[in-house]
């Protein structure tokens, strides 16, 4: 991913890794701490995906060096050793582009039938 998305298209930071998909996703829902991004993933995938500290951070700082996400205030009287995370406006332009380019995938397989249509 580049660091300067002025000039940047957003096909560029596509695909996106999986792990950094479901952390920009779970951001979409509102800012949240690491330890608090961790535990949603958790709970999200029914504990199949447990990221260690090392990697959760590794990913949210390779999103902060791509401008996807930021730094964020944490609640007044929050524990100040916790660092918060936001997504960004243009993160979530990437996260959207992301989004489409998996259903369009999705559609394909159902095209394909190697899933069934999903039901509305």
């Amino acid at each position: 991913m580049s660091s300067s998305h002025a000039s940047d298209d957003l096909a560029s930071y596509l695909p996106l890794r999986p792990v950094e998909a479901l952390l920009l996703t779970m951001l979409s829902a509102g800012d949240r701490h690491g330890y608090g991004l961790r535990q949603d993933i958790l709970d999200h995938s029914g504990g199949k995906i447990e990221l260690e500290a090392g990697s959760l951070y590794r990913h949210i700082r390779r999103l902060d060096d791509a401008k996807l996400v930021a730094e964020a205030g944490g609640p007044a009287g929050e524990d100040e050793r916790r660092i918060y995370y936001r997504l960004t406006p243009f993160g979530r332009k990437v996260l959207a582009a992301e989004m489409l380019r998996l259903r369009s995938l999705v559609r394909l397989a159902e095209r394909h039938r190697v899933i069934a249509p999903a039901r509305s």
